[in-house]
C-alpha cells in the first residue's frame, strides 16, 4: 500500500507540476506545433485571398464585359473570406479551454468560408481557375488541420486537461481559504462591535438606575410600582362588574337607559382605567355608587341581562360595595398614591428626570436595536463561515482524488488558517 504524502498547499502546484511535466510537456509541445501549423495555414488562406482580390481588381480595371462580373465576384469572395479568417484568434497559451474555443471558432469560420465558396464560385467560373484551385487547396488543408486539432484536444489532450483541472481546483481552494480569512475578519469585527454595544447598553442601564435612585425620583419609581399593585387590586375587586358596565354603556348609547353626562364619563373611565377612575372619585366614591344603582335598576327591569353565574357574582360585588364599604380602604390608598404622583410630577426635579429618562430610554432602545442587528449579522457570518469550511473540505478531498487519478500518488493537503 503506497504511503500518503503530506504536502502544504502553497507548494502543491510546484510538486504537481514536477510529477506531471512528463505528461503535459509533450502534449503542450504538440499543441503548440498544431497552433503554429494552423496559423501558417490561415496565413496561406489570407495570401491566396489577397492574390485573388488583386487579380479580380486588375481584371475589373480592364473593363472587359466578358470578365467584369466574374472579376467582381472573385474580389467579393476574397474580401469576405479575409474578413472571416481575420476574426480567428490563435491563443498564446496551450490549455484545454483555449483549444476547444479555437476548434469552435475554426469550425464556424471554415463553414462560413465554405458557404462563400458555394455562393461565389459559380459566378467566377470559368475564370481565375488557378486562384480557385489555390483557395480550394489551402481550404482543404485548413479543414484537415481543424480535424486534427479536434481529435487532439478531445482525445489526446484529456490527460493534460485532468492536470489543468487539478491546478484550477487548487486555485479555487486558495480562493476559498482567502474568503474564509475575510469572513473571519468580519466575524472578529462583529464580535468587537457586539461587546462594545453590550458595554454601552450596560452603562445606559446603570445611568437609568442611578437616575431612578435620586431623591424624589426614587420615590416616583416606588409610587409607580405601588400604582401597578393598586391597579391589579382595583381590577380584581371590580372584575365581576366589567361586563355589566359594558352592557350599561351600550344601553345608554341606545337610549334604553338614561345616564347623566358625569356618570357616563365616569363609567367610561371605569371600563378603560379602573384605577384612575377610582382614584379621582370623591370621598365615598358617589359616582361609582350611582352607576351601580343604575346597573341594579336595569337588571330588575330586565334591560340588562347576564348569565345566572355572572349575575350572582355581579350582585354580590355590587352589594359589598354599596352596603359593606368593601372599597373604602382601597379607594383611600388609590387617592393618596395618585395625588402624591401628581405632586411629584409637578416638581422641577421630576420634570428634568422625565426628560433625562426619556433620552436615556431612547438611547437604550437604539442601542438594543443595533445590538439585534449585530446579532443577526453575526448569525449570517457564522453560517457563511460554516459553509466556507465545508466548501474547503470538499475542494480539498476533490483535489486529493484528482491528484491520485493523474499521478497515482496518495496525497494529504495541509494548510493553516490565519
Amino acid at each position: 500500500m503506497s504511503k500518503t504524502l503530506e504536502i502544504p498547499l502553497d507548494g502543491l502546484k510546484k510538486w504537481l507540476d514536477q510529477k506531471t511535466v512528463h505528461v503535459t510537456e509533450p502534449l503542450k509541445e504538440r499543441g503548440t506545433s498544431l497552433l503554429t501549423s494552423i496559423d501558417s495555414r490561415l496565413n496561406e488562406v489570407r495570401e491566396v485571398c489577397e492574390r485573388l482580390s488583386a487579380d479580380g481588381e486588375k481584371e475589373m480595371r480592364k473593363g472587359d464585359p466578358k470578365t467584369y462580373r466574374s472579376a467582381r465576384a472573385a474580389n467579393r469572395l476574397a474580401r469576405n473570406v479575409l474578413e472571416r479568417v481575420e476574426k480567428v484568434l490563435i491563443p498564446d497559451e496551450i490549455s484545454y479551454e483555449n483549444l476547444q474555443t479555437l476548434c469552435i471558432e475554426l469550425e464556424k469560420t471554415l463553414a462560413l468560408v465554405e458557404r462563400e465558396r458555394r455562393e461565389w464560385f459559380p459566378q467566377i467560373e470559368p475564370y481565375f481557375i488557378m486562384d480557385r484551385r489555390r483557395l480550394d487547396s489551402t481550404f482543404k488543408k485548413a479543414m484537415e488541420l481543424m480535424e486534427e486539432l479536434r481529435n487532439f484536444s478531445s482525445r489526446q489532450y484529456v490527460r493534460a486537461k485532468a492536470v489543468e483541472d487539478t491546478f484550477s481546483t487548487i486555485d479555487k481552494l486558495s480562493q476559498s481559504l482567502n474568503a474564509l480569512d475575510e469572513v473571519e475578519v468580519h466575524r472578529k469585527r462583529m464580535e468587537w462591535r457586539e461587546r462594545d454595544l453590550e458595554k454601552k447598553i450596560a452603562e445606559n442601564q446603570r445611568k437609568i438606575a442611578r437616575a431612578q435612585n435620586k431623591g424624589e425620583v426614587s420615590e416616583l419609581v416606588q409610587i409607580n410600582r405601588k400604582i401597578e399593585d393598586l391597579e391589579g387590586k382595583v381590577k380584581h375587586d371590580l372584575r365581576y362588574l366589567q361586563k355589566p358596565f359594558f352592557k350599561l354603556q351600550s344601553l345608554a348609547r341606545g337610549a334604553d337607559v338614561s345616564l347623566p353626562l358625569d356618570e357616563a364619563k365616569k363609567l367610561s373611565e371605569y371600563l378603560n382605567d379602573p384605577f384612575v377612575a377610582l382614584a379621582t372619585e370623591e370621598e365615598g366614591y358617589p359616582l361609582l355608587k350611582r352607576i351601580l344603582r343604575r346597573v341594579e335598576d336595569a337588571i330588575v327591569r330586565g334591560k340588562l341581562k347576564l348569565k345566572s353565574s355572572h349575575l350572582r357574582k355581579a350582585q354580590e360585588q355590587i352589594n359589598s360595595i354599596l352596603h359593606e364599604g368593601s372599597l373604602i380602604s382601597l379607594h383611600q390608598s388609590c387617592k393618596e398614591t395618585f395625588s402624591r404622583k401628581k405632586d411629584l410630577l409637578s416638581s422641577e426635579s421630576i420634570a428634568a428626570f422625565q426628560n433625562e429618562l426619556e433620552r436615556l430610554q431612547k438611547d437604550l432602545r437604539d442601542l438594543q436595536k443595533r445590538k439585534e442587528l449585530a446579532n443577526s449579522r453575526s448569525v449570517v457570518l457564522d453560517n457563511e463561515h460554516k459553509r466556507t469550511l465545508e466548501k474547503i473540505e470538499t475542494q480539498k478531498k476533490e483535489i486529493e482524488n484528482m491528484i491520485l487519478e493523474v499521478t497515482g500518488k496518495k496525497v494529504q493537503i495541509s494548510y493553516s488558517f490565519k
